[in-house]
Order: structure tokens, then sequence, then C-alpha cells
């Protein structure tokens, strides 16, 4: 199962994910997330990912699926502190590095 908090400073919506993210645990974030954003409205929207420990394909399109909201609200999406293992697969798909800070 996989968590998610939020903080926000100005206009950027830090969503700190946590646990394993699974097809049944990306679904769940993308509501979570989608509502705050929804509601929130920021500029940039930060996903934290120092607190999980897995993820799969799922997690990707959470991540795509989330850059492309950002996008059509006219803002943008970044993602830190990924752990090596979410590195790997960020890499795998092709996710732009800078769009990645530690």
């Amino acid at each position: 199962m996989a968590t998610v908090s939020f903080t926000s400073a100005g206009d950027t919506l830090y969503a700190y994910l946590a646990g394993e993210i699974d097809h049944d645990a990306a679904q769940q974030l993308r509501v979570s997330i989608d509502t705050t954003v929804s509601c929130r409205m920021p500029q940039q929207l930060v996903l934290d990912f120092s607190g999980v420990g897995f993820m799969d394909s799922s997690g990707i399109g959470l991540i795509l699926g989330r850059q492309r909201r950002m996008q059509a609200l006219g803002g943008s999406l970044r993602i830190q502190h990924p752990p090596e293992q979410i590195k790997k697969v960020l890499q795998l798909a092709h996710i732009e590095s800078r769009e990645v800070t530690q």
C-alpha cells in the first residue's frame, strides 16, 4: 500500500509518496493527487519519491498522467529524491533527467 501527504510553499504543491507503487496503489494515488491539485491549483507539482521502496510501470503512468494534467493547467511537474531503484525505472521510461532532482 502506498500513501501520499501534501505540503505547499507558494505556488508549489509537494506530494510525498511512500510505500510500494503498483497498479492498485497508483490508482489510489492518482485520485488523491488529482483531487488536491484541483483544490489548490499549484503552478508546480513536485512528486517526492524518497519514501517509495518499489515502483512498477504503473508508477510511470502515474507520473506521466500528472505531467499531462499539470501541463493542461499551465503548470509543471518535477520529481525529487528518487531512490536508486526508482531512478533506474525512470531512466528505462526515458523520463527526462531535467525533471528529476536529487
